[in-house]
């Protein structure tokens, strides 16, 4: 059987999936400073995990922005890096079965791919995404842990914190709907609780980042945008997106191991055309 193994070298994080040639298998996270260290724990973890032996992977396909701290083959395995960007876009259709998308890929900032069939290209990017959250909810929440930010959002009520288009017309306008955003933290009463804050931090950052890809989407004639990395698991995320399809008609698609979609365009390249060789 063939085993490739992917992996996607993050800041703070490290990123590894197996494939077999025609399906992914055994996706895993792990968390570290130093890219070297991450590199070689997943790896040792992925191989632990699914019981196989070094001579069991043909080879490994490393991408990300740790990448490039990675001089040699990994344990004398072939190993290929893969442009970022590139792996973006592959692994976005991949999970998708989609033939031609806009890639979103929410990490600490927001990058936008337009990918088609084997090819990618950068599109452009935002400053806004999990940094953006995670800065925001510290200093006005003090709340420095993500998962408690998202916990805490599920209570909240953004008629408490939004300014909407019911608040500033009694007509409706062309194109819009009365729940629609005229301006995040526009309204902010003075009852407003930390579960409407938490929940209006969530719902700027996400509409700010489906906003630009519904930009890109009509820009590049593209119908589907396929939202990938670590803030595709934030649940208020599917709802917040829902309405920007129900808004403008382009469906955007969260697909299963979307936090894993970069791993798996790095996993899943040719690597005689598209990679270059360690």
């Amino acid at each position: 059987m063939v085993r490739i193994v992917g992996i996607d070298i993050g800041g703070s994080t490290t990123k590894i999936v197996g494939y077999d040639g025609k399906e992914l298998f055994s996706p895993m996270l792990v968390k570290a400073t130093d890219p070297i260290s991450s590199v070689y724990g997943a790896f040792g973890k992925f191989l632990n995990e699914n019981k196989l032996k070094l001579s069991d992977i043909e080879r490994i396909m490393v991408t990300g922005v740790g990448s490039s701290f990675i001089e040699e083959k990994i344990f004398g395995i072939p190993t290929y890096k893969v442009e970022e960007f590139l792996a973006i876009g592959l692994g976005g259709l991949f999970l998708t079965d989609l033939t031609r998308a806009i890639i979103v890929s929410m990490g600490t900032g927001t990058a936008y791919v337009m990918a088609e069939k084997d090819h990618a290209y950068h599109l452009g990017g935002t400053g806004v995404g999990g940094g953006t959250l995670l800065g925001l909810s510290n200093r006005m929440l003090n709340v420095r842990n993500f998962s408690d930010i998202v916990e805490m959002a599920k209570g909240g009520d953004l008629r408490k914190v939004d300014l909407s288009i019911a608040d500033i017309s009694h007509e409706e306008v062309v194109g819009l709907t009365q729940e629609t955003t005229a301006s995040n933290f526009g309204k902010m009463v003075d009852l407003a609780s930390n579960a409407d804050i938490a929940l209006g931090i969530i719902n700027l950052v996400f509409q700010t980042i489906g906003m630009l890809a519904v930009f890109a989407s009509r820009n590049s004639e593209v119908k589907d945008i396929v939202l990938t990395g670590n803030l595709s698991n934030v649940p208020q995320a599917r709802d917040i997106f829902s309405s920007l399809t129900e808004l403008f008609g382009i469906p955007f698609h969260i697909p299963p191991h979307a936090e894993f979609a970069t791993a798996t365009g790095a996993a899943i390249v040719n690597p005689e055309t598209k990679a270059k060789a360690i």
